[in-house]
């Protein structure tokens, strides 16, 4: 006769416990609120990526990346958070990977690929008159970045700069180009 190793009075169960609710340390509890998200992780993943090996694949790296990290006592909506934070980072770095750029310049090129209207006449002669007030250097990286939609490397390439210096010169120039008074 073979005995239940799930019944009370299983020999190898310690007395003291038997029939008795244990409660779990919090670092378990946190566990298994984080395995129980994950199935919305691979979800979330599998809409980004379109494929159940590489969802499958990227949601055990948020898994390995998060569950060791999770709080104590954390509460089960800061669990989800961190996942899904964890979730986009594992994708940034998949894509990234995949496109062969930075994780910068893919969320530039996101930024630029949403669709706008035509431009109206007011407003293409009002962002003329900005760039007519900047500088030749600072009116081409801008009309590069985002007249032309160029990314940081090609406009890097372009101007036979660096990656890091185009990224600086874009930032002042927009600043200088939020200065200029276009109506003057």
């Amino acid at each position: 006769m073979t005995s239940n190793p799930q019944s009370p009075t299983d020999p190898a169960m310690p007395p003291d416990h038997a029939g008795e609710v244990v409660e779990l340390s919090s670092a378990s509890r946190a566990t298994d609120i984080a395995l129980d998200e994950l199935e919305l992780v691979y979800a979330f993943i599998y809409a980004r990526v379109g494929n159940r090996a590489d969802a499958e694949d990227l949601t055990q790296q948020v898994a390995m990346k998060a569950i060791p990290r999770l709080r104590q006592g954390a509460p089960a909506s800061a669990i989800r958070g961190y996942l899904f934070a964890t979730a986009r980072s594992v994708l940034g770095a998949f894509w990234s990977t995949r496109l062969g750029l930075s994780q910068a310049e893919l969320h530039e090129d996101l930024a630029l690929a949403i669709p706008q209207g035509p431009p109206s006449d007011e407003s293409v002669e009002r962002a003329r008159r900005i760039l007519a007030g900047l500088s030749d250097n600072y009116r081409r990286v801008l009309e590069l970045r985002f007249l032309h939609g160029y990314s940081l490397k090609e406009v890097a390439a372009e101007m036979r700069s660096t990656v890091g210096a185009v990224k600086v010169m874009q930032l002042r120039a927009l600043r200088a180009a939020a200065k200029v008074d276009p109506d003057a």
